[in-house]
This record gives structure tokens, C-alpha cells and sequence, in this order.
């Protein structure tokens, strides 16, 4: 029987073919998670290779500690992807980012990530760091709430989920597990897409919101274009559009020549990425594994012109 705190790891081998791993390469995996990726890549490289993982969750780094012990050829940072700038210039031929919370967060009621499990209202990917959603839930106005979980979470029964949960409040004082958050915002949804809990929305818009998920990306983005080497690999899935969205611009965004306004006769400035594809999971991935549905990996080669 399966581990019900295990991982099935999303796109495995598109997202590690993408790389076009070489054995003496170095390559990052910046969201470690439980390693899935990260052993493929290991798979592949030879005595010279290299693979250097990020992840902020203490349970991930754990487990990258003991593949680290077994494996010289790769190491662990504990924290976020966006320190990838700390990392020397062009000094890795590919990176890897698996974006979003993983299966054993979501199936470990401690963790407060689901609203299937009761368990503390926390949702922090690293729970010794930063504050709790609970805690902000505590403090946070009616108008903050409501532009969080709008904008985040793309809900339009914002405002109202809002004033819900500052009556809950006041009525019997700050909410603490994920089952009361899920209650107050059944109360508060009053249609909601067949087959979707009314919670998911909300749910995905503090995670987002209290981990800094969007930013974070944003900044990890622009660290892979110096990270990367000419030629080396950027690899991104990700589980639902505001995150594909970031990811899509951005490679758009690099992959065209630039135009200087006030030189109108100069040559362009090459383009600092290469689109290369955009790959959703098959039939049979999303059947053996149904979290698989949403995934979006885009793929993008650093070219040799100077980042902007």
C-alpha cells in the first residue's frame, strides 16, 4: 500500500528530458521536495556532475540531507529558490522548478495546507519561520483579507468570505484549524463549480499569500538568467495560472529582441532566452495520479546574450 504521505512527482521524465542533462554538468532543482527529480537527475550524471537543491520545508531538507550523505555529487541549501542569486554567474547548465505544495504538505494535517483534514491553521512551508495564516487571519482587516484572497486565490466571493470570517471573530474569537476556516467559507460561497470545494479557492490564496509564492518566483525567475549558462536549460511547472501566467510572461518577455526607443537606429539587443515548449501531463499521468491535471511545464534555453 501506497505511503499516504508519499509523492508522486509531476512530468518526471519530460521535465528531466528537458534538461538534456550532460554528465559533467551542473544542474539545480529548485524546489527539492521529496526528490523525485533530483534522483533522476542523479541517474543521469557522471562522476564530475553536479546538483544543488533549494527547498524551505525542514521535512524536504531532511530527506535531501540523507541523499546528500549517499550522494557527494549533491547538496542542499535549507531556503527559498529565489537565494539561486547567491549562486556564482552562469555556473549551472539547467534548472529545474516544481512550483506549488507538494502531496506530503498537502496529506499531512499538521501542516494546515488542506481543508480535507482538520489539523492547526498554519500553511507555512518552512513552520519555524514567518507567521502562521492564522495568526494574520487574527490581525488582518476586512480589506486585506478581501484583496489577498481575491488576488490570489481569483475568488470572487471575496468580500464576502472576508466579513464571514471577521464576524467569526467577533462572535467567538479568531479562527485556529483549517476545519473552521472551511466552515466559515461554505457559510460565506454560495455556488461554487460541481465537484470544487468551496474552500479551494481561498485555501490557495493564503498558502500563496503567507509564503510569498508569487514573489518568490518572480525573483528566482530573474536569478536563473544570470545562473544560467549559455545553452543551459530553464525547466518550470507549474499548477495553476497565476504562477503559468508569471512564467509565460517572463519567458516572453526575454525571448525578443529589445529595441532602444532613444536609439531608433541601433541594432537590437539580443534576446536573453529561447522559447522552446510547452508541455501538459497525458491521459494516463492525470489518471494515475488526478493532481497531475493542472500541471503547465514550460521549457527555455539561456542564449548568449546578455541578460537585462
Amino acid at each position: 500500500m501506497q505511503n499516504p504521505l508519499s509523492h508522486c512527482t509531476v512530468l518526471l521524465d519530460e521535465a528531466v528530458d528537458s534538461l538534456e542533462v550532460r554528465p559533467d554538468g551542473h544542474y539545480i532543482d529548485a524546489t527539492f521536495g521529496r526528490g523525485g527529480h533530483s534522483r533522476l537527475i542523479l541517474s543521469r550524471l557522471g562522476a564530475e556532475g553536479r546538483l544543488t537543491g533549494f527547498d524551505k520545508d525542514p521535512q524536504a531538507v531532511a530527506v535531501a540531507d540523507a541523499l546528500a550523505l549517499a550522494d557527494p555529487r549533491f547538496s542542499i541549501r535549507h531556503e527559498g529558490f529565489k537565494f539561486m542569486a547567491e549562486l556564482p554567474a552562469a555556473c549551472a547548465d539547467g534548472i529545474l522548478m516544481d512550483l506549488g505544495v507538494s502531496s506530503p504538505q498537502i496529506d499531512d494535517p499538521a501542516r494546515g495546507f488542506s481543508f480535507r483534514h482538520d489539523g492547526p491553521l498554519d500553511m507555512r512551508m518552512d513552520p519555524s519561520r514567518g507567521e502562521s495564516v492564522a495568526d494574520w487571519l487574527a490581525e488582518a482587516e476586512i480589506p486585506q483579507m478581501a484583496e489577498v484572497i481575491r488576488d490570489y486565490g481569483e475568488e470572487r466571493f471575496a468580500q464576502q468570505i472576508a466579513k464571514a470570517i471577521d464576524r467569526r471573530r467577533q462572535e467567538r474569537g479568531p479562527l485556529r484549524t483549517t476545519a473552521e476556516l472551511a466552515e466559515v467559507v461554505a457559510g460565506a460561497v454560495k455556488t461554487r463549480e460541481p465537484g470544487k470545494d468551496p474552500a479551494t479557492r481561498t485555501f490557495q490564496a493564503l498558502r500563496i499569500f503567507i509564503n510569498a509564492e508569487l514573489e518568490e518566483l518572480q525573483q528566482a525567475l530573474s536569478a536563473s538568467l544570470r545562473v544560467l549558462r549559455p545553452g543551459g536549460r530553464l525547466v518550470v511547472i507549474s499548477f495553476h495560472s497565476l504562477e503559468d501566467r508569471i512564467v509565460k510572461q517572463f519567458i516572453a518577455q526575454h525571448s525578443k529582441e529589445v529595441y532602444d526607443r532613444r536609439a531608433p537606429f541601433a541594432a537590437p539587443k539580443p534576446m536573453a532566452l529561447r522559447s522552446i515548449e510547452r508541455i501538459m501531463p497525458g491521459e494516463r499521468e492525470v489518471a494515475a495520479n488526478p493532481r497531475a491535471r493542472s500541471a503547465v511545464m514550460r521549457v527555455a534555453e539561456r542564449t548568449d546574450a546578455e541578460a537585462p
